[in-house]
């Protein structure tokens, strides 16, 4: 039986009901595990309050903000885990961003200051979390990390967040590397098209969507219950001897040819 109790979680990038991380939260929660939360602020406050409602049943012990484009944020998340818990467990990464303008149209129009922004909130912010994860994880850890198909294949309109998945899942085969010794494993999972508030800036997503429900040997796609517990399953020692994988849990879409 998958057991999380007394493992401790930070999970990142959960906006809203739709959000994966917030299937991904749930199922932590249900295994087990103690969960920190982190949120996106912003001037007005509207989502910190969005987000505290929402995770309010799940009772997490830690809820902080964390803009991953402020390195003293990022440092503050980990100093309050430190003098709060001790010790993490467990690390999930939901974080992604691109300018709307950049997914769409023809690829080589892609702003340079789009691209370093997509590459920078998408890909390198997992590298500053598993920096500020690693002294903290010392009983060794798991890191997990969201990718989609469209960073090994081209998918219509997803333009460069594609190149910035790609980065992201060679992040996780470098960080797996060097965090290996300390027993921390990192993964990633390649989920299936969801109505997300990130999915919504890809056009065509309801399109992909319905093609994913017509083509997958399933045929259906897939729900956020089932990327959790993918993702509890990743965090538990059931995968203990798995690091610098990437799952795909998109109903078998990724098989298909045609």
């Amino acid at each position: 039986m998958l057991d999380l109790t007394g493992k401790k979680a930070l999970v990142t990038g959960i906006a809203n009901n739709r959000s994966i991380a917030w299937g991904i939260a749930q199922q932590l929660h249900q295994a087990g595990a103690t969960l920190g939360v982190t949120y996106l602020p912003d001037e007005k406050g509207k989502m910190e309050s969005k987000v505290k409602t929402l995770v309010e049943p799940l009772s997490p012990s830690l809820f902080l903000p964390c803009n991953v484009q402020d390195e003293t944020q990022v440092q503050a998340v980990f100093d309050t885990i430190q003098q709060e818990w001790g010790k993490l467990d467990i690390l999930i990464h939901c974080l992604a961003f691109a300018n709307r303008d950049d997914l769409a149209g023809d690829f080589s129009n892609t702003s340079r200051q789009g691209f370093q922004l997509a590459l920078d909130v998408s890909a390198y912010s997992l590298i500053t979390l598993a920096r500020g994860a690693k002294p903290l994880m010392t009983d060794g850890g798991s890191i997990v990390t969201l990718t989609y198909l469209g960073g090994a294949r081209v998918v219509p309109n997803y333009n460069v967040m594609g190149i910035a998945k790609s980065a992201l899942e060679m992040n996780v085969r470098y960080l797996a590397s060097e965090l290996g010794a300390h027993n921390i494993r990192v993964n990633g999972i390649s989920a299936g098209p969801i109505r997300t508030l990130a999915s919504s800036a890809v056009g065509g997503i309801l399109d992909m969507i319905h093609h994913v429900e017509a083509v997958a040997p399933l045929k259906r796609t897939v729900t956020q219950t089932e990327v959790g517990n993918t993702a509890a399953f990743l965090c538990s020692d059931l995968s203990s001897g798995m690091t610098g994988q990437i799952l795909y849990v998109d109903s078998g879409y990724c098989i298909m040819g045609m």
